[in-house]
């Protein structure tokens, strides 16, 4: 009745300035029809220059990281192009409104449009917000990009039941009472996206993994830093710089190794055994003792070995002083605690975690003396730096305390004694 009474209105005043006063003659419907689009035309001009770029200038100024964001998806831009198409909607079947038919065809490709504008826009504000979360850092602690993409599938379905409702002119109730009867085909056809939703879920909630983390997990070759966490899949740079891309679920399933918890201790483990000649142990006469005093960091540790030494030997009777009674320092022993105290007086070791050299069970290659400790810079190559002057150092120390390393008989060791 509202389409009936414009019509008549509009086609009385132009029936004053010679235009026919048919309201449902051919003129009037093309000027009807000019009319809509000049207004659908205004509106657009009025949001985009006006109003979109009032919010730009405000948000420059305001927040700067939301602006970048919604310019990069271009979110107003597409909100603008939304308003002329549903003014469109209001009032071309008012233009149109004798040609029932026509009329019933574009109320329903417009709403078709409007619910795939609606849809568009929706995506480009979840990808703003997907980028303003990563900005702020909130998806290092939750797989913000997998709740986004569930989202934006939730979003595709429920515009895609409207936008059939409205092409066959039903409720979209009756489209969603048949979901029922498909859940076990959508099932099957997802079981990838929701395994991998419930394993985002569970990621997150057990604070599994974040970006950044470095992970390795051998049974799909990936050990690297996580560049990505989606829907179904977790994407790692490998420190080749390949890509590996783990489903999502099968690092809840499989076992995997995060390393980020040592990189959050401030300390990296260093674990590792030089293999000492069995032969080249053997007891520290005084002189070589008093020699060692000359150690600075072993001073201390001498000082208070002979303490408990002579005490220990003068508690025996005299006839139990022989050589097989008693005690007496090893140079093995002596190398120990300088280790010890060479670690504890390296400004490289992180000195409120375990330090420890101990020996090892004796193999056919020698006896195994490991140092473990931890040093202070988890980065790989300042790590390997660090282990590699230690180790350097030890191997060059050895000859000051008697002891030799064990290595394999060479090609070179054999050409000397053949030689000889």
């Amino acid at each position: 009745m509202l389409e009936h009474h414009v019509r008549n209105y509009i086609a009385a005043k132009l029936a004053d300035v010679g235009i026919s006063s048919d309201p449902y003659g051919v003129e009037l419907t093309t000027v009807f029809v000019l009319s809509v689009l000049a207004v659908a035309a205004v509106s657009y001009l009025i949001v985009h220059h006006v109003i979109v770029r009032s919010v730009k200038n405000v948000l420059q100024k305001t927040n700067k990281p939301l602006s970048e964001s919604l310019a990069k998806y271009d979110l107003l831009g597409k909100i603008s192009l939304l308003v002329p198409v549903m003014v469109l909607d209001v009032l071309i079947p008012i233009a149109v409104g004798h040609y029932s038919l026509l009329a019933g065809i574009l109320d329903r490709l417009l709403g078709i449009l409007i619910v795939l504008m609606i849809t568009w826009v929706v995506f480009a504000l979840l990808d703003a917000l997907n980028d303003i979360a990563t900005f702020k850092g909130i998806t290092r602690k939750m797989p913000i990009k997998s709740f986004v993409q569930l989202t934006k599938l939730f979003t595709f379905f429920v515009g895609l039941i409207i936008a059939v409702s409205i092409l066959a002119n039903e409720s979209p109730v009756i489209f969603l009472s048949g979901l029922g009867v498909a859940t076990g085909f959508v099932m099957l056809v997802f079981k990838d996206t929701i395994l991998g939703f419930v394993a985002g879920i569970q990621l997150s909630a057990n604070q599994m993994i974040s970006l950044n983390d470095w992970i390795q997990m051998d049974a799909y070759g990936a050990n690297g830093t996580v560049e990505e966490i989606s829907l179904t899949t977790v994407k790692v740079r490998n420190f080749d710089n390949t890509i590996s891309m783990l489903p999502a679920y099968a690092l809840v399933q499989n076992a995997f190794i995060n390393w980020q918890g040592m990189s959050d201790s401030g300390g990296r483990r260093i674990k590792r055994a030089v293999n000492i000649d069995v032969t080249s142990i053997r007891f520290m006469d005084d002189e070589e003792i008093e020699s060692m005093k000359k150690i600075r960091i072993l001073r201390q540790y001498i000082y208070e070995k002979s303490r408990d030494i002579d005490e220990y030997n003068q508690g025996l009777e005299a006839e139990d002083r022989e050589t097989g009674n008693l005690r007496q320092m090893t140079n093995l022993g002596l190398f120990r605690a300088y280790l010890n105290a060479y670690l504890r007086a390296n400004n490289d070791i992180h000195q409120y975690m375990l330090i420890m050299v101990r020996q090892l069970e004796p193999t056919p290659e020698g006896i195994p003396l490991q140092v473990y400790a931890f040093c202070n810079d988890v980065d790989w190559v300042a790590y390997e730096g660090v282990q590699a002057d230690l180790f350097d150092h030890i191997y060059s120390a050895m000859p000051m305390f008697g002891l030799r390393p064990y290595q394999t008989l060479t090609s070179h060791d054999a050409h000397s004694l053949k030689l000889n």
